[in-house]
């Protein structure tokens, strides 16, 4: 085998290729709907592409077309896309009693984005988080469930939609056993704080909810969190708070009029938490006005924390552009925080993420409206579907299903891309680094 298909990030894309064809053809099932449903293809495809990435975009009615079966097919489609292919496969390895090697334990690094951390204790610790990942959800979905006996006859009913409730929310994969989202709990705070949390569970990073389960362990008082752990919890909370506060202030006049302080808050809140990666809303995302929209899309395109479930250009790339740019205008030559220095490489990759990331993004949105002429769709339309894809979100305006074959297919590209990130679809497509026969001379050039 040549070095181009020993390549472990073009591997874990194929993976993932691999996964949303599988998932399409049993979703395409009739066994898997309800009586009387005729599914085409293309919207389950669209809809595997979606489960797998984990970004809730529907071209169809998911309660109103699949049965059970088909429900629990979609829930395995969204627990492999939340918690990684690789890690549910290590596990299953594990189960067999089968030895994880060193080209698997590769590709389980390049599937959690880790490929700056060690070999050692790796498999130890993807079985870690598959056990709190599993332990997060089964908690919550007694809670829901229990909580949700109120709403159905039979409890059966009520903890199926809390386990499904649980699992979205967790992965922040924005589907929905409602057909109306999370809308019917527009007024239920004890059902949004619990979706709060969970969203924030599944989007920290799995290397921090790990870091802080060694804390807890730890009696030691000397443990040390990692600079990732720092940095990523940091930008997420503060891109939180500031997220809360902006939608606030665009809406407290508009949208939030009519409403007491603490709806607003509630709105202004939980819509800046689901918008990072989780795509589960309240409302419908029509009532916001334009400054909004384009604000709730910005916190799509940031997103979640690396290693975790959520899309986007990821919290500490954000970080460490804004920390690089800081320490440019002040004059320093290194970038420093929390009495570290980052390494220029990884300055290097941030601005490079979100280079790739606006090119991506402004082609994707030109191919939409070229391809929606005449349509009708708007702009600020085509804008927000385009970041809920990319950033692997799944808030929507409605519009996913209206679009032609060709802007979902631009959307379904996207989708994967955000899943498996920028960093590792670049280095899928890396030749082998050959080391320089010679060196230029170096000549400097005029900038901006």
């Amino acid at each position: 085998m040549n070095s181009r298909k020993r390549n472990p990030f073009r591997l874990i894309l194929y993976a993932y290729i691999i996964a949303m064809f599988v998932f399409s053809m049993l979703l395409y099932l009739p066994i898997f709907h309800e009586p009387g449903v005729d599914l085409s293809y293309k919207d389950a495809l669209f809809t595997s592409v979606s489960a797998v990435s984990v970004t809730g975009l529907v071209t169809i009615n998911v309660v109103e077309t699949f049965n059970t079966a088909g429900i629990l097919v979609l829930a395995l489609a969204i627990q492999m896309g939340g918690v990684g292919i690789m890690t549910l496969g290590t596990f299953a390895w594990i189960l067999f009693g089968r030895r994880v090697n060193v080209s698997q334990k590769l590709l389980i690094m390049v599937d959690q984005n880790r490929v700056q951390n060690q070999f050692s204790g790796l498999v130890k610790l993807m079985s870690s988080l598959l056990l709190i990942a599993l332990m997060i959800e089964g908690v919550a979905a007694v809670l829901l469930g229990t909580y949700y006996l109120q709403f159905f006859e039979n409890p059966i009913d009520a903890y199926i939609q809390g386990a499904f409730a649980a699992l979205s929310a967790f992965t922040n994969a924005g589907f929905d056993l409602t057909g109306q989202s999370l809308i019917p709990f527009v007024d239920d705070y004890v059902v949004q704080i619990l979706t709060i949390l969970l969203i924030f569970a599944g989007s920290i990073g799995f290397p921090v909810l790990l870091e802080c389960t060694e804390y807890l362990k730890s009696r030691k008082r000397t443990f040390k969190f990692s600079l990732f752990t720092k940095l990523s919890t940091a930008t997420y909370f503060i891109v939180f708070i500031i997220g809360a506060l902006g939608i606030w202030f665009l809406e407290k006049d508009l949208a939030f009029a009519n409403l007491n302080w603490h709806e607003q808050i509630s709105q202004s809140v939980f819509f800046s938490a689901t918008a990072r990666s989780a795509g589960l809303s309240t409302v419908d995302l029509n009532v916001f006005h334009v400054p909004v929209l384009l604000f709730l899309s910005c916190l799509m395109i940031i997103g979640a924390s690396p290693s975790s479930v959520g899309g986007g250009i990821r919290t500490t790339t954000l970080a460490v552009m804004a920390l690089s740019i800081k320490s440019f205008t002040l004059g320093r030559k290194h970038v420093q925080v929390f009495g570290r220095r980052i390494h220029e490489e990884d300055q290097q990759k941030s601005f490079i993420v979100i280079s790739i990331f606006a090119f991506m993004f402004i082609v994707a949105m030109i191919l939409i409206m070229y391809f929606e002429q005449g349509s009708g769709i708007s702009l600020v339309q085509v804008f927000v579907e385009t970041a809920s894809a990319f950033g692997t979100c799944g808030l929507s305006l409605g519009v996913t299903s209206e679009l032609t074959f060709s802007s979902q297919v631009v959307l379904m590209v996207l989708m994967l891309i955000g899943r498996v990130g920028i960093v590792a679809l670049l280095f899928s497509l890396r030749k082998e680094e050959e080391p320089d026969r010679y060196r230029y001379a170096t000549e400097r050039i005029i900038i901006g």
